[in-house]
């Protein structure tokens, strides 16, 4: 055997060989990737302690299950329990960066720290990249800035990873206040040579990030060439179109910063960069003087937010009612069927209903709170699904049980019957009577017991014939009536021993058969008379066993529906608290476009001749104003980038 086939890997748990039936039917669903179905079946196994030889492996499978079915508390909980020192380092290791992968994502910040700092030594190159980048993202979320540079600066990660360190580098450099540091990382990932749709979407938000941090910084003409870089296809378009109008405003060029900004201004209204385009606008035809053309384009701003607004009332009234995520999740339903588990923690929705509110829905969709809800809401309707599954089951199993009953109770009569008569008794007897008969056979060698009945009756009235001559009184045909019985007898004699053996070996043979029949009747009789014992009570356990589980399953529907219901509100109140966001931003920019349309009214009435009118510079987020020069805070498109799953 190779040396290298010897060697266990340190990453993985030691092969075993499956002992226990139970734990092979747990691995056959978790093969198939039903992970609760698995569950479900380790859970029953250990607790009826069917798992003597693989406790521990058992253990460890619920963990990693728990795990990849969003249930990071019970998971952890085993994990701490488990991840021994009689564990291989490497699997305990991959244990925690999986724990902490899933409390960062549900937001558990904390929890992934601690988790991290598990993590003893050094994992393989792959996992060793990905764990330093996820405790940087947890660090950077913490606010924990300067860690997160001191951890990222000593990067030593394989160059898939580089991209994502050197980004999120950047990132925090730009939170500390130290921009030209983050320059060279931010522009390094920003031209990238990039050939995969992610690296694409990082490479954007390099430099979407970039060139919002100069715009932070007053320096206009170094946010340029960042911005310019964004692809105008790609998810952060509209952000970096906005920026880019505002860093050519700050120039001086309004002429220029109306390409980007009437580019942007044919966008979806829902974007805040779009609805922020319809006021820069015309605040830039301001600037260039063109005053008529300002005000129609203020006018069309404020019929736009009127229209959008009114939209919105509607769709929060629709939401409000309820039926929200019955919608949302109809079509997956119908596609996964009710009680279809979901793939694992991770499962996104990636389609909407036909609706109205639908186009609302995508910003709130994007939100982490919606989509972790969403998750535990379908985990739920899962849940309803499968207890209803189990509820039938229970009605199958009383069925079972009442169905034995009634058998019972119309076989019972006819087997005491059947035990009283004592028939294998008297089968036994006979049978003790026939050995006793066939050992007197064979000590008397009576060859003509074995034989047929034809041959029994010829014997018979040979012995008769032979009886009569005997006693007849002597003549003269006597003794040739002697010669011809001796001869018949002795033909006859002769074909009975010849057949004597074979038929004698043949009745042993039958007898001892016939004892084993009486053994294995006798076995059944005592079998029948412990079951007659036995049976109502088992019967009866079970019926007990499947109304406790009824009524268990019953009260579990009823905490779940509670439970949906409460989630549904809360989803409902997540969509209404963000289109209600919206309304509020809307209602601050038809603000300012009706104040900048009133001046410019006000002006031309009183015949002053401004140079252009004064229009407050739309903001980004709330309600406050900002200007020109300051287009704001780097927008949402510059968190730390996570680290994809693989």
């Amino acid at each position: 055997m190779p040396a290298s086939a010897r060697r266990h890997d340190p990453e993985k748990l030691p092969v075993t060989r499956i002992r226990d039936l139970h734990y092979g039917d747990a691995l056959f669903y978790y093969y198939q990737d039903k992970q609760f179905e698995a569950l479900a079946r380790l859970l029953a196994y250990d607790h009826w302690q069917r798992l003597p030889h693989h406790e521990e492996e058992a253990q460890l499978l619920m963990g990693s299950l728990y795990l990849q079915l969003g249930m990071h508390n019970e998971a952890g909980e085993l994990f701490e329990r488990l991840l021994t020192r009689d564990v291989p380092t490497g699997v305990r290791n991959r244990a925690w960066f999986y724990l902490a992968q899933v409390w960062y994502a549900r937001g558990y910040l904390d929890k992934a720290d601690a988790a991290l700092r598990r993590i003893n030594g050094r994992m393989s190159p792959d996992l060793e990249a990905r764990k330093e980048l996820l405790f940087a993202n947890v660090l950077m979320h913490e606010g924990r800035f300067d860690e997160a540079i001191r951890l990222l600066s000593g990067w030593r990660g394989s160059s898939v990873w580089s991209a994502y360190a050197r980004f999120n580098l950047g990132v925090a450099l730009v939170r500390t206040q130290r921009l030209a540091d983050a320059e060279a990382f931010l522009t390094g990932v920003g031209s990238m040579i990039a050939d995969t749709s992610e690296m694409l979407a990082l490479r954007d938000r390099a430099d979407l990030a970039l060139g919002f941090a100069f715009l932070q910084a007053n320096q206009p003409a170094k946010a340029l060439p960042a911005l310019e870089r964004v692809r105008l296809n790609g998810p952060y378009s509209d952000k970096a179109l906005l920026g880019t109008g505002w860093a050519q405003a700050a120039l001086g060029n309004y002429q220029g910063a109306l390409t980007p900004w009437m580019e942007l201004r044919n966008r979806n209204l829902l974007d805040a960069a779009v609805q922020e385009s319809y006021l820069a606008v015309p605040y830039a035809f301001g600037k260039l003087n063109a005053n008529a053309q300002a005000a129609d384009y203020y006018e069309r701003a404020i019929e736009s937010f009127n229209t959008e607004d009114g939209r919105l009332d509607a769709a929060i009234t629709r939401i409000s009612q309820g039926d929200m995520l019955k919608r949302v999740l109809g079509a997956d339903q119908e596609r996964d069927g009710e009680r279809a588990p979901r793939a694992g923690w991770f499962w996104q929705l990636k389609e909407l209903p036909d609706a109205p509110e639908s186009r609302y829905l995508y910003q709130v969709l994007a939100g982490h709170d919606f989509q972790e809800g969403l998750k535990n809401y379908r985990d739920m309707v899962f849940l309803q699904g499968t207890l209803a599954h189990w509820s039938d089951s229970m009605e199958a199993f009383q069925d079972m049980i009442d169905t034995r009953d009634r058998a019972y109770a119309e076989r019972v009569p006819r087997a005491q019957a059947l035990l009283a008569s004592g028939a294998v008794d008297h089968l036994q007897q006979r049978d003790v009577g026939l050995q006793n008969e066939l050992r007197d056979v064979m000590a008397r060698h009576d060859v003509a017991a074995l034989g047929t009945d034809a041959e029994r009756a010829q014997w018979a009235r040979v012995r008769r014939v032979e009886a009569a001559l005997g006693g007849a009184p002597e003549t003269s045909d006597n003794p040739e009536l002697h010669e011809r019985l001796s001869l018949v007898k002795g033909v006859l004699q002769m074909s009975l021993e010849d057949a004597w053996n074979a038929r004698l070996w043949q009745v042993q043979r039958d007898l001892k058969d016939l004892d084993l029949t009486l053994r294995e009747a006798q076995s059944r009789w005592i079998r029948v008379q412990r079951a007659l014992r036995s049976m109502p009570a088992n019967t009866g356990e079970f019926a007990a066993r499947v109304a406790s589980l009824k009524g268990r399953i019953a009260a579990i529907q009823v905490r779940i529906a509670a439970t949906q219901e409460k989630q549904s509100a809360y989803l409902a109140r997540i969509a209404v608290g963000e289109l209600t966001d919206q309304k509020a931003r809307l209602a601050a920019y038809q603000i300012q476009a009706r104040f900048a349309l009133a001046s410019m009214y006000d002006r031309a009435a009183s015949s002053e001749n401004a140079a252009h009118p004064k229009a407050p510079a739309p903001v980004q987020k709330g309600d406050e104003p900002q200007s020109a020069a300051a287009p704001g805070p780097i927008p949402d498109a510059a968190p730390p980038a996570p680290v994809p799953q693989r």
